[in-house]
């Protein structure tokens, strides 16, 4: 504003002096221009549509495709917009949106790029940044922005076979003495005949070859539920390999949840780790990483809530969307927490307790769940020589434990020498 105020009085100096009219037709030109731009740009910059179009949850290792949908709704062009996006350094894809486009009176552009879904976690997508301004640079550029939007990389899940965990692990229903109901695809023999028996249990062949009205009898059975215990409890993990070992423990509890629901089993979720969304209410991101930062944990720092058990896949995505977001902190030590953790738990549930190591503090805290009449089974991540011992510490305890400590050592996982099958 400053230069082109003087370049005008000069120009008026000269006009008057030299009684030129060119002269001073080009300064009504050059104001008048002035005006139109101080005018126009922000006007049109302020009305431009725009919208960010993309699903906001992905599985890990997907590509999700973006599109910036820009409008412009006046009736004269925006003779140039540069149009950056933000996107986090994990989830980029290629070169990121940075270019420079003509919006026509009425016309509709849409600009696409696409992000990479290779580490769990809730990111930022954004912001959108819009610059514009006039032909000859009369005025600053103006800008104008798109807040940015979040997306939700769900933790990375393998099937459980390569987890290296036996497919008979306790999961679905248990012979029980108590007859809570009779399961169908247990038959167990024939009885006689009582009064309220219903007509359908009847065993017409059994009762043609006795002459007498027979029944069918079904075994009894427990439905069970399976909750899954993760312990991100920091000082739990060993410091020198810990972001990696605590990443393959979520990673064993997503997959143990999505073969539990794929089975039609209720699973549920307990974990003594921290929900960073679920700590401030105006989150804040990394500008390098694009994550969502974790907030200092103080001593009172409020565990999540349980997720408990329930089927289908609407529940696993809840699951998944939590466990996305877990971080591990120094809150409440899994011994003190363990069996507290687990008091709104039904009677008979299964307890898979994915944890670091064994040892005897651990052992003892789980043998006190089997006493309350839990289920539970330890499940190890982190390399333990003397696994030999804690599985058979376990085993006179009343429970199993199996120690899974990576992909990279599935086939030395299922030796049946110190690992527990």
């Amino acid at each position: 504003m400053g230069t082109f105020s003087t370049l005008i009085i000069i120009m008026l100096v000269i006009a008057f002096l030299l009684r030129i009219d060119f002269i001073f037709y080009i300064i009504y030109i050059s104001i008048g221009v002035y005006a139109w731009a101080r005018w126009y740009v922000p006007r049109s910059l302020g009305r431009l549509e725009s919208e960010r179009i993309y699903r906001d949850h992905a599985f890990w290792g997907e590509i999700v495709p973006i599109a910036i949908r820009l409008r412009n709704p006046n009736r004269l062009p925006i003779p140039w917009l540069q149009v950056t996006e933000s996107v986090a350094v994990q989830l980029r894809q290629g070169q990121p949106l940075n270019q420079v486009i003509t919006l026509r009176p009425k016309e509709t552009v849409t600009l696409s790029y696409q992000v990479a879904a290779r580490k769990r976690g809730y990111y930022q997508i954004g912001p959108l940044y819009l610059t514009s301004g006039d032909l000859f640079g009369m005025m600053p550029d103006r800008h104008a922005i798109l807040p940015g939007q979040y997306l939700t990389v769900y933790p990375r899940i393998i099937p459980l076979t390569q987890l290296g965990l036996p497919s008979r692990l306790p999961f679905g229903t248990i012979a029980s003495r108590q007859r809570l109901f009779a399961d169908p695809a247990r038959p167990s023999g024939v009885r006689n005949y009582r009064s309220g028996d219903s007509l359908r249990q009847i065993n017409w062949k059994a009762s043609a070859h006795t002459r007498n009205l027979m029944v069918k009898t079904y075994q009894p059975a427990i439905s069970l539920e399976t909750a899954v215990l993760l312990n991100l409890h920091q000082d739990d993990y060993q410091r020198s390999d810990r972001l990696r070992t605590i990443e393959w423990a979520i990673q064993t509890a997503a997959s143990l949840a999505a073969h539990l629901i794929e089975q039609r089993q209720p699973v549920g979720l307990i974990s003594n780790g921290v929900d960073p969304l679920a700590l401030s209410d105006a989150p804040e991101f990394d500008e390098g990483t694009g994550r969502l930062i974790r907030p200092a944990a103080l001593p009172d720092t409020p565990l999540p809530p349980e997720i408990p058990p329930r089927n289908g896949r609407a529940h696993l995505m809840k699951i998944l969307e939590r466990l996305a977001r877990i971080e591990s902190e120094s809150t409440i030590p899994f011994v003190e927490w363990v069996t507290t953790a687990t008091f709104q738990l039904s009677w008979g549930v299964t307890i898979l307790i994915i944890t670091a190591r064994g040892p005897e503090p651990v052992c003892q805290a789980i043998h006190r769940l089997v006493r309350l009449g839990y289920n539970p089974v330890l499940i190890t991540i982190e390399p333990d020589a003397q696994f030999a011992q804690v599985r058979e510490r376990s085993r006179h305890l009343g429970f199993a434990a199996y120690n899974v400590i990576g992909l990279a050592d599935m086939d030395v996982w299922r030796q049946p020498v110190g690992r527990g099958w």
